[in-house]
């Protein structure tokens, strides 16, 4: 089971996913205003992806490929609407996922450089960003699980904002050298 082909298929799939998923909602977000439609169409363009992710040429970056999906999936759900004049232009939609993929590429060694750092922050103060960031906990819950004031947890977060802001300049600084 080691060496089980559809799961390696599958677990690529979910990472090239993960890694475009923000750009992709921010495509549809683009082109649709409501946001049930939106999570609706990103829905089906998940799937679309996960049904064609074979026909994907891994030569090509993944986020290209996933925007000529969500630009289908757009047009298909105007055209169910019967809204078509709604939609951006085809030529507007293209140029929404020139510069997403652009940005993309762009952004991709700072966020690296954000993960190595954030694995070197003590376990404290990953905890504090966890609770924070992902959590979404308000400064003042933090403080009380924590049994800290909220100030103290501001000064934390902000120390420790500063220590990520640097280590990423240096890990940047110190790829671009090579």
């Amino acid at each position: 089971m080691e060496n089980d082909p559809a799961a390696e298929i599958r677990e690529r799939m979910a990472r090239h996913w993960l890694s475009a998923e923000t750009s992709i909602r921010a495509y549809v977000a683009a082109a649709i205003r409501a946001p049930a439609d939106r999570d609706d169409v990103v829905q089906q363009i998940a799937l679309t992806v996960a049904r064609r992710f074979e026909q994907y040429d891994p030569q090509r970056p993944f986020l290209a490929w996933a925007l000529w999906l969500a630009k289908s999936r757009i047009i298909d759900f105007y055209r169910a609407q019967g809204r078509q004049q709604e939609i951006l232009s085809e030529v507007i939609l293209d140029q929404i996922a020139q510069r997403l993929v652009e940005n993309q590429n762009e952004t991709s060694p700072r966020l690296r450089a954000l993960e190595v750092c954030l694995e070197k922050l003590p376990k404290h103060s990953r905890s504090l960003i966890q609770l924070k960031y992902h959590d979404g906990f308000s400064i003042e819950k933090i403080a009380a699980s924590m049994n800290s004031t909220p100030g103290a947890v501001r000064v934390a977060l902000h120390r420790i904002r500063n220590l990520l802001a640097d280590c990423i300049k240096q890990r940047l600084l110190s790829e671009s050298d090579r």
